[in-house]
């Protein structure tokens, strides 16, 4: 073990983060695993937040930040329904783990990489921000926009990670874009049309049956079945630009990275458009529902991975500048 003297116990107690970075510089994979694991695990805590709801849990912690008013943990008493809503905000500590170790990952990197670590800021942020308005879900009895804005916070976070998880495999030189701007322009229509059909959907889940808790909730006064074709006429709209996108890329040769995410996304576009017709011509059983959310969530991540293969940022290589972004738009 190194000696730790008293002026180094101050440096770490005055700037944690400074301390470590200048005893351990971590390895580009560590970096980009620890990016990742934030990205994983802002996923996960949709899954849980929706098996919350799903299973009708959504109050079995009536209050926040206490479970009860004499409790700050679920007893026995609460049962099935305290323990799932417990378990759900115990998990918000393991993701601010997460997200604090891409945090420290990143700013302990060389060289120093400023954006990648207010990325990691960022999702800090936004982690703490949401856990303010889930306990404000819960003190206004499972209100459906409040519910509706802890997953669009859920959904923007996921975004935030998703870029940082990029960036990661990225250097830091100008971005060079490796299509035309009609190209671009495209694209832009596609991820206007995916955050509508995310907003939408929040929608359909706070007029829709599963409302969290067994109790009475206030459900948003909209006609679930015309939200819901609403819905899927939006969904439609994302998989026929996606299908476009992937025509147009083909057909002007376009780079493999952009043409495959493309692919990708098609595919799972169309895995969650069956698993939404299945579930709607169901009934909506909970495990098909809880399908879905994963599938949003996978589908909104595949959205922006599209968005961000249009362009490359490689690393700078000392003495040897980079091609322009008209001799990478040639070649594409």
């Amino acid at each position: 073990m190194p000696n730790v003297t008293r002026a180094d116990a101050q440096a770490a107690l005055r700037n944690p983060l400074a301390f470590i970075a200048e005893r351990w510089t971590p390895k580009p994979r560590t970096v980009r695993r620890a990016a990742l694991s934030a990205l994983l695990m802002s996923v996960f805590i949709v899954v849980t937040g929706g098996a919350v709801r799903l299973t009708g849990s959504g109050l079995g912690c009536p209050t926040w930040p206490k479970c009860t008013d004499d409790s700050l943990t679920t007893t026995s008493a609460m049962g099935f329904h305290g323990a799932i809503e417990f378990g759900n905000r115990m998990l918000t500590y393991a993701l601010c783990a997460a997200v604090g170790w891409a945090i420290i990952a990143a700013r302990s990197q060389k060289p120093y990489r400023r954006g990648l670590v207010r990325l990691g800021w960022a999702q800090f942020w936004i982690v703490m921000s949401n856990a303010v308005l889930g306990g404000i879900v819960v003190l206004v009895g499972l209100n459906p926009y409040t519910v509706a804005a802890h997953f669009v916070a859920t959904s923007a976070l996921i975004a935030v990670a998703t870029v940082m998880w990029q960036r990661t495999r990225e250097g830091d030189t100008p971005p060079r874009p490796l299509v035309g701007k009609a190209v671009q322009q495209l694209v832009w229509f596609l991820t206007a049309a995916a955050v509508l059909l995310i907003l939408v959907g929040t929608v359909v889940t706070g007029a829709g049956p599963h409302a969290g808790d067994s109790s009475e909730v206030e459900r948003m006064p909209v006609d679930w079945e015309t939200v819901s074709k609403l819905h899927a006429v939006l969904a439609w709209i994302v998989v026929t630009l996606t299908f476009a996108l992937w025509f147009v890329l083909k057909a002007v040769d376009a780079p493999k990275n952009p043409l495959n995410r493309t692919r990708e996304l098609f595919l799972i576009l169309l895995a969650q458009g069956v698993i939404g017709y299945v579930q709607y011509f169901t009934d909506l059983p909970e495990v098909l529902v809880g399908l879905h959310m994963l599938g949003s969530a996978v589908m909104w991540i595949w959205v922006l991975r599209v968005v961000l293969s249009l362009r490359e940022r490689p690393e700078a290589v000392a003495g040897l500048p980079g091609p322009t972004a008209e001799a990478t738009l040639t070649k594409a």
